[in-house]
């Protein structure tokens, strides 16, 4: 340690949304993805095999916050709610932090999921051409919907009512007629954005902050910018351009796998993006002094599939939800503790779910790297939402549905080379050894080998159901539920 134990430390969680171990540098990507890890990782501990608990969003984020494992907090669908009085950020709070979250994630920002209980300052979508007019969807999170009447005054009383009108009709135009518009006008805003709007706030902060930093870049659909864009060319965005689904357009069969697979060239290329802002971000804090006083934890949620298959179902993969891959569950993680000088580095399979824990652990001046290592590494996926299989039926047969759906599981254990995995989907359960982030392979059974089915039973014997869920709120409004369908969710 280069510094005195801090009581107090800030925290900051930065999730790279949608980004899987398996295309970052740090783990051995052939596309120098992420640079700045690689360097930030001589200064902090880096989990070989970490691992997300669900394989979205909304449970994986909730596991994140809450310490449960997505088969206790019970969140599963897009419209599920989890009750007050159970993350980390409201402890926090409640212990005297100044606390913030920072992305255009809907589930973090706009839904009523409950994720954003415990933040002072919630900072959501800015998908605006002009950033210092008035932006309609904060106006909208303030107002509520239909105000069409106060939008216009309140454009007509801006210190820039043109570029306030000029957002609004582009705002509308995006979400109403997406086909109208190429995909940069879409509504989405970069990381940049988050970066400035967080170290803004960090530094008005006097005493310890805690925050939540959600860069969506690598989220579909894939739009590096040009200084980033290092391997895609303009055929793959006209390409792209062209999709009017990522996911269910494959696995309906109206297009061809490849086609899927060459976009992972402009995946590479928002990767590549995010580590440059992370790179500014972690630098401006150790400008100011404040990195050695900071427990930094940068993961992500979860990852994404390229056509990839998960073992255990008869489906190629697209996107994410639906399968229980490695590319969907092996996920970066880099923690940096207070003061700490030299790189570390944790082969044990670990679970973002014990954020709480590690947080915990810094407070009381304990290492927060062990948490991660020391509980159980479990995944669950309950199945296709019925919303998403709305969607999907647009494009897929239900045979093809059928071949994604149903609930599945997954733990882990340490036995080297790698991570021993039992996965089971449905009544299907294999054995896979995971030697790194593009290894893996079944394991036989041969009577001496461990039974799947038997080790999950063992593994999960004391997981039940946590009664943290609120209950099913239907009434999501039509900003947020167009927002959840641009991504995929609905």
């Amino acid at each position: 340690m280069g510094v005195e134990p801090n009581a107090s430390p800030n925290v900051l969680l930065v999730i790279l949304d949608s980004v899987r171990a398996r295309n970052t540098s740090l783990h051995g990507h052939v596309n120098e993805t992420t640079p700045f890890l690689e360097t930030l990782s001589g200064e902090a501990t880096v989990f070989e095999q970490a691992r997300a608990p669900g394989t979205w969003s909304l449970p994986s984020h909730a596991s994140l916050f809450t310490g449960f494992h997505v088969a206790e907090h019970g969140l599963a669908g897009p419209t599920d709610v989890l009750a007050p009085g159970h993350t980390v950020f409201e402890d926090l709070q409640e212990a005297g932090y100044d606390t913030g979250v920072f992305s255009e994630n809907p589930f973090l920002t706009v839904s009523d999921a409950g994720l954003d209980r415990g933040f002072d300052v919630v900072e959501g979508p800015r998908n605006v051409p002009f950033r210092d007019a008035l932006d309609p969807t904060e106006f909208v999170q303030r107002e509520g919907q239909g105000q069409f009447r106060a939008y216009l005054e309140a454009c007509l009383d801006h210190d820039r009512p043109v570029r306030s009108l000029a957002n609004g009709a582009l705002v509308k135009l995006a979400w109403d007629y997406p086909q109208l518009l190429p995909d940069r006008f879409s509504p989405a805003t970069g990381a940049d954005v988050y970066v400035d709007l967080f170290l803004d706030w960090a530094g008005d902060v006097d005493g310890p902050w805690a925050a939540c930093v959600n860069l969506m870049d690598a989220h579909l659909p894939y739009q590096p910018s040009p200084d980033h864009d290092r391997w895609g060319d303009d055929t793959l965005h006209r390409l792209q351009d062209a999709m009017a689904d990522q996911v269910w357009e494959f696995v309906g069969g109206q297009r061809p796998w490849w086609q899927r697979e060459a976009l992972e060239a402009l995946y590479d290329g928002t990767i590549h993006g995010m580590d440059a802002q992370l790179r500014r971000l972690i630098g401006t804090l150790e400008t100011r002094g404040d990195l050695d006083e900071t427990l930094v934890v940068i993961t992500s949620d979860h990852g994404e599939c390229f056509g990839e298959y998960s073992h255990v179902q008869p489906a190629r993969l697209a996107g994410h939800g639906p399968g229980i891959a490695e590319e969907l569950l092996h996920v970066p993680l880099v923690v940096r503790e207070p003061g700490q000088e030299e790189g570390r580095r944790r082969s044990a399979p670990a679970s973002l779910t014990h954020f709480p824990d590690a947080v915990a652990a810094a407070r009381a001046g304990d290492d927060p790297t062990r948490p991660f290592v020391d509980g159980p590494t479990l995944v669950s996926y309950r199945g296709l939402p019925d919303s998403a299989k709305i969607r999907a039926r647009e494009y897929a047969s239900e045979d093809a549905l059928d071949a994604l759906d149903g609930p599945s599981r997954a733990a882990y254990v340490d036995q080297g080379p790698g991570v021993r995995k039992h996965v089971a989907w449905r009544d299907r359960a294999r054995t896979v050894q995971v030697v790194d982030a593009r290894t893996s392979y079944a394991v036989a059974g041969d009577g001496a080998a461990p039974d799947p089915t038997r080790e999950l039973d063992d593994a999960f014997a004391d997981v039940a159901d946590a009664g943290v869920k609120r209950g099913d709120d239907e009434d999501i409004d039509e900003t947020t539920r167009r927002r959840l369908e641009d991504l995929g969710y609905v």
